[in-house]
């Protein structure tokens, strides 16, 4: 089975979707149309449950039952271990520890469906499941109206892959490459963008709805909200300014605006420098940078923080990255570069005088 999709002795078929193209060896399931998050579960065959249940061994001594010929084995419980099962088929997955908690297939498309607030919109390309339905993926395109950062990813994939045997994290990331065989859905795995990571624990269903939060993808914007944005683009801005806008938002606190204001520089921390150094090349060189509507521009000043700390800044850990940019240092500092932006489009250079 080089494929290696699953085949469900029940129904006769490989649990694959493809729209509109043959892919995977001509096998699974081709539609003309792009089906809603619901049709491409059923269309993949991805509509079974998942079940955690206790791990059994058996005492290998033979026991006679008191008063009786009869030979009985008793059970031993194997703590703290559980199997993966596939209730439809019976079929182990996997074993796990006593943290890990299933995401079944449909909870895994909440992914999708919280980018558009639980519509429609999301263009599923492909979706599967190998093996005996231990590993699932995903693959699918943004509409139109969806923005992703400052660079524009619709004519790129979005793909999602879990698996239900312990062995990996469910991961979220764009690709080039539409995921169409083993071997592309190998090669989405080693290129891609933006990766999240979310261990199966009890808090990842609710993370993964919020993963895309954390990849720079959100509905569209307000009017309000575009028309800021549409004019900050338009105001221009040199790389000392840039630098500038950088260190009174990445400040962590007023001792430090205060050494700046005063031109003390050699009594900034190395790591808080470090740190204005690793945004301000991120401003000037990332590829994500160099659009006409970021580069040399306030739009691209305050795309340089949050992208810093979506794209390049490192966390311990994907859940501290999570709490980071939803409510912590992450968001705060990109709160800071907000105003910065918004007062230097309306003052002009007046706005980085350190204070």
């Amino acid at each position: 089975m080089a494929h290696q999709l699953n085949f469900d002795q029940r129904t006769g078929k490989h649990s694959f979707m493809s729209v509109k193209e043959k892919a995977w060896h001509g096998l699974g399931h081709i539609i003309d149309r792009y089906p809603t998050s619901s049709e491409a579960i059923q269309h993949a065959g991805l509509d079974y449950i998942v079940e955690k249940r206790p791990l059994f061994t058996y005492d290998t001594a033979n026991h006679l039952s008191e008063g009786s010929d009869d030979v009985f084995i008793p059970e031993i419980s194997v703590p703290n271990f559980f199997a993966t099962v596939r209730a439809d088929t019976e079929q182990i997955l996997g074993v796990v520890g006593n943290d890990y908690e299933v995401v079944q297939n449909r909870d895994a498309f909440s992914f999708f469906d919280a980018i558009v607030g639980g519509g429609d919109g999301i263009l599923y390309e492909t979706a599967g499941a190998l093996g005996n339905g231990e590993r699932v993926f995903i693959t699918a395109k943004l509409p139109d109206y969806i923005r992703v950062g400052v660079k524009d990813w619709i004519e790129q994939y979005l793909f999602l892959t879990t698996s239900h045997d312990g062995l990996g994290s469910i991961t979220a990331a764009f690709t080039p490459i539409r995921i169409c065989c083993n071997n592309t859905l190998n090669a989405a795995m080693r290129d891609h963008s933006g990766a999240i990571k979310i261990r199966h624990t009890a808090s990842a269903v609710e993370r993964l709805k919020q993963a895309h939060t954390l990849m720079g993808i959100s509905r569209v914007l307000s009017h309000e909200m575009e028309g800021l944005f549409n004019q900050w683009s338009k105001v221009r801005i040199t790389d000392v300014e840039v630098k500038r806008l950088i260190q009174i938002a990445m400040a962590p606190n007023k001792e430090v605006l205060d050494h700046l204001s005063r031109g003390k520089f050699d009594q900034l921390s190395t790591h808080y420098t470090n740190m204005v150094d690793s945004v301000y090349e991120y401003a000037l060189a990332s590829p994500t940078q160099q659009m006409d509507t970021t580069a040399g521009t306030v739009f691209g000043a305050y795309n340089a923080v949050t992208g810093f700390f979506q794209n390049v800044r490192t966390f311990k850990s994907e859940e501290a990255k999570f709490r980071s940019i939803m409510g912590g240092v992450s968001k705060q500092r990109a709160q800071t570069a907000f105003d910065l932006c918004k007062d230097f489009a309306a003052n002009g250079a007046d706005a980085l005088i350190f204070k």
